[in-house]
């Protein structure tokens, strides 16, 4: 038998198995270091992560709870946010409140990305009766307005977290489903598709394996402006009273709560937590042409 090329190598010179990861994480730094915006954007990110992790267990005070001698004070040393109506610290509430807003960012993006993403690349790449089916579900979603619809399904499901959720997922999904199909639709036919076929893997295996991954760029920019927008679904969702129930922490509850309250001179109730709302989009809008620019093949050196 002829020996295997790898047993002629010295253990040093062997492929590492880590060789693919460590140039991804080089090329990640090289990006991110080559650009001050995607900078700023991965360590904002960075920043909400930290929050979303450790904000409950480092905030000076309970977020829950009221101390009504300590009402509508102005920011101070003491309250750096001020508090509220109820007398409650809204920095501890704004921090707290990032794990909530991210969960149903990250969980909405991940749902829709499974279903539309996979149906959409099943729609452009095998086409006939799967492309008539989806394209038909995401006709039909669109023809909503979409906050309307989302408004619809958790006045339908209940105002619970997973319910949001659902139908953030739900109202991002003609998006991912076009994206992917667009993607997938060109790339079929493609050489590679075709060497694919020639070596025995089946179409599934060619779509999940080479499809996928080829497309990948596109959908990080889209899976990265899709969570601003879920941030801002869930934000508006609880403003007008359908979203997450008080006295949870949520951006989009305080800053309806503090609305009432900028006439009469309390600006800081709804103020921070929009900041925060505002540069948690911010943040995942500049990101998503740093992911594509990392997860691209034809941009590595």
């Amino acid at each position: 038998m002829t020996a295997s090329p790898l047993e002629h190598l010295a253990p040093a010179a062997r492929p590492l198995p880590f060789a693919a990861l460590s140039a991804t994480l080089s090329h990640a730094r090289h990006v991110v270091g080559a650009n001050p915006v995607t900078a700023f954007a991965f360590g904002l990110l960075a920043f909400f992560i930290l929050c979303a992790t450790l904000g409950p267990f480092v905030v000076p005070y309970d977020p829950l709870a009221s101390d009504t001698a300590a009402t509508l004070q102005a920011p101070s040393m003491r309250h750096w946010f001020g508090t509220d109506q109820l007398g409650r610290d809204m920095f501890s509430r704004v921090i707290v409140a990032a794990r909530l807003d991210m969960t149903i960012a990250v969980s909405s993006v991940a749902l829709v990305f499974a279903f539309g993403g996979l149906a959409g690349i099943a729609s452009g790449f095998f086409g006939g009766w799967i492309d008539l089916v989806v394209g038909r579900i995401a006709d039909t979603i669109m023809a909503f307005p979409l906050f309307v619809l989302a408004m619809g399904i958790v006045a339908a499901l209940g105002n619970t977290v997973t319910n949001i959720v659902i139908a953030t997922a739900i109202i991002n999904f003609p998006l991912y489903v076009r994206s992917a199909r667009t993607e997938a639709s060109v790339r079929r036919d493609a050489g590679f598709v075709m060497a694919a076929r020639l070596t025995g893997n089946s179409e599934w295996r060619i779509a999940l394996t080479t499809i996928l991954p080829n497309i990948m760029p596109i959908m990080m920019v889209q899976m990265s402006l899709t969570m601003g927008y879920a941030i801002l679904n869930a934000a508006g969702l609880s403003f007008i009273g359908l979203g997450v129930r008080p006295p949870t922490p949520e951006w989009g509850i305080m800053v309806a709560e503090g609305s009432g309250s900028i006439i009469s001179g309390e600006w800081w109730i709804a103020l921070f937590p929009g900041l925060a709302l505002m540069l948690a989009v911010f943040c995942f809008n500049l990101i998503g042409d740093g992911l594509r620019d990392i997860v691209d093949p034809q941009r590595r050196t």
